[in-house]
C-alpha cells in the first residue's frame, strides 16, 4: 500500500453509529471496516436516485466487497475490463479514488503499482447520513443572478459572440496569408 499522508488534526472518536464519523481521526478511519449495509446505504443514497433498483444495489455491494473485503484498498492488476469499468464509474461517485506508488527497480527502472481504496469517509458519511455537515449552500446564495438585470445577461452574449467573430475572422486572415506567401514562394 502506498505511503499516504495523515490528516493530521483528531477531532474525534468513532466508534458506534450514533458518533459521527466526520470527526473520525485517519488513525480511528482505517480502523474501521466498511460494512456490507453501510455499502448497501452509501450506495442507494447515489445509485437509487439514479434509478438502480435496491436488489442491484445490494448485488453491487456484495461485488465490491469480494474485492475488498475487510481490505480498503486493492491492486489495479486484479481486475479486467469490465470490473475496472464499475470501478470508474464508483470513482465518479466518489466512492473509490486510486493511488499510485512508484518503485525504482534495478538499472533505475520505476514500477509503477496502481491501487484502488475505498474512500471510507465518504461512504460511511452517507450510510450513515452525516452529508450535512458539509458547508450548507445558503438559500439565497444565487440570488445574485436573479438581481441581475437582463441586459448584462445579453451584453456578455454578444461579447463572447463578437470575440468568437474577430478569433475566427483573424484564423480565416493568417489562412489567407500563408496561402499567399505560399503562392509566392513558389
Amino acid at each position: 500500500m502506498p505511503d499516504l499522508p495523515l490528516e493530521e488534526h483528531d477531532l474525534g472518536l468513532m466508534e458506534g453509529e450514533d458518533e459521527d464519523v466526520i470527526t473520525a481521526s485517519s488513525d480511528e478511519l482505517a480502523a474501521t471496516v466498511v460494512t456490507y449495509e453501510d455499502l448497501v446505504a452509501a450506495l442507494k443514497k447515489i445509485l437509487g436516485k439514479k434509478g438502480m433498483s435496491d436488489e442491484d444495489v445490494e448485488k453491487l455491494a456484495i461485488y465490491l466487497l469480494n474485492f475488498f473485503g475487510y481490505s480498503d484498498y486493492i491492486i489495479d492488476n486484479i481486475l479486467n475490463t469490465e470490473d475496472r469499468d464499475v470501478f470508474y464509474m464508483l470513482e465518479e461517485e466518489g466512492l473509490l479514488t486510486t493511488e499510485r506508488e512508484e518503485i525504482y527497480i534495478l538499472k533505475g527502472k520505476v514500477w509503477r503499482i496502481h491501487y484502488w481504496m475505498l474512500r471510507k469517509r465518504r461512504i460511511l458519511e452517507l450510510a450513515r447520513g452525516e452529508e450535512k455537515v458539509k458547508a450548507a449552500v445558503p438559500e439565497d446564495a444565487y440570488s445574485v443572478y436573479d438581481q441581475m438585470p437582463e441586459d448584462q445577461w445579453t451584453h456578455a452574449r454578444v461579447e463572447r459572440a463578437k470575440k468568437e467573430r474577430e478569433e475566427k475572422e483573424d484564423e480565416e486572415r493568417e489562412r489567407a496569408e500563408r496561402k499567399e506567401r505560399a503562392e509566392r514562394e513558389k
